[in-house]
């Protein structure tokens, strides 16, 4: 695959094995309802990859320790790196970890800031097959409570998502930042399937299967519902080529916010934003000020 062909394909794509694509497609004609089951067990299970070298230097240097969190009675690693008086909180994505944003983290350290991050249940070095949205929400009130308050919390994509709601239910912050965060989770479900090589029956059968696993609307986590409630000066980063969040959810949420700035990229898409200097610079000082 070209990069410029790479660049232009969702992550979900690039990181699925050829016969797990296969075998969703071949389900989806035998049996909707058995695709979606096999796709809602995907959808749960985040990827693992090998650490990039950009990362290293942040998980060197950073102190890490394992903490449980007993709202779902499941273990995360967090990271604390430098010691500045200010602190903030970075929140990786789907199948991310707690050092994806290190190139940022780096230049709060210079900054004089005290970066906290984590790896998700399933994700990184944390333990665990499956994780989920809600998981990273209390994931990030568990964090509060031993490492906070936090000035400022950055979120990438699902962290953006889960920071929003986080705020909506009492997290404080001073100011927020979210990139490449979308909204409707209904839509993510039918991205996800589309992804898959599922159709939109496969992903409304899905769904629906989490609201009732999870015992309600799932939409309820939705970005621009959670946006609504959310009034601390907000900074939202989206690329206009990203594949794997359209850009129509940041201007859906950055219309609900009551204090919000948009900032829009092209050509980074959904990854490379996270180390772009223009957006970094954008983001400290936003942060900063």
């Amino acid at each position: 695959m070209t990069k410029s062909k790479k660049d232009k394909t969702p992550v979900q794509v690039l990181l699925t094995p050829q016969y797990i694509l296969s075998t969703g497609k071949i389900l989806t004609k035998l049996s909707p309802f058995l695709a979606s089951r096999f796709a809602a067990q995907l959808f749960l299970t985040p990827f693992k990859y090998p650490l990039p070298e950009r990362e290293k230097e942040m998980d060197e240097k950073a102190e890490q320790r394992q903490i449980l969190v007993p709202a779902i009675h499941r273990n995360i690693i967090v990271y604390k790196y430098g010691e500045g008086s200010k602190k903030v909180l970075l929140v990786h994505g789907w199948s991310g970890r707690g050092t994806q944003m290190a190139v940022l983290a780096t230049q709060l350290v210079d900054k004089g800031y005290t970066v906290i991050s984590f790896d998700a249940p399933a994700h990184g070095k944390a333990p665990g097959r499956i994780s989920m949205m809600p998981y990273f929400i209390e994931s990030i009130h568990e964090i509060a409570k031993d490492y906070g308050p936090f000035d400022s919390a950055i979120g990438h994509s699902l962290g953006g998502m889960s920071l929003l709601r986080a705020v909506k239910e009492g997290f404080y912050l001073k100011n927020l930042v979210i990139i490449g965060t979308a909204n409707s989770v209904t839509h993510i479900t039918k991205e996800f399937a589309r992804n898959m090589k599922l159709n939109d029956s496969v992903a409304e059968k899905m769904k629906s299967y989490f609201d009732k696993k999870f015992g309600k609307d799932m939409d309820v986590y939705s970005g621009a519902l959670s946006a609504e409630s959310v009034n601390v000066p907000t900074l939202v980063v989206h690329d206009k080529d990203d594949v794997d969040v359209a850009v129509s959810s940041a201007y859906e949420i950055s219309e609900k916010l009551a204090n919000s700035e948009l900032f829009l990229t092209e050509g980074l898409g959904h990854r490379k934003v996270l180390g772009n200097l223009e957006v970094i610079n954008k983001i400290t000082t936003f942060v900063m000020a």
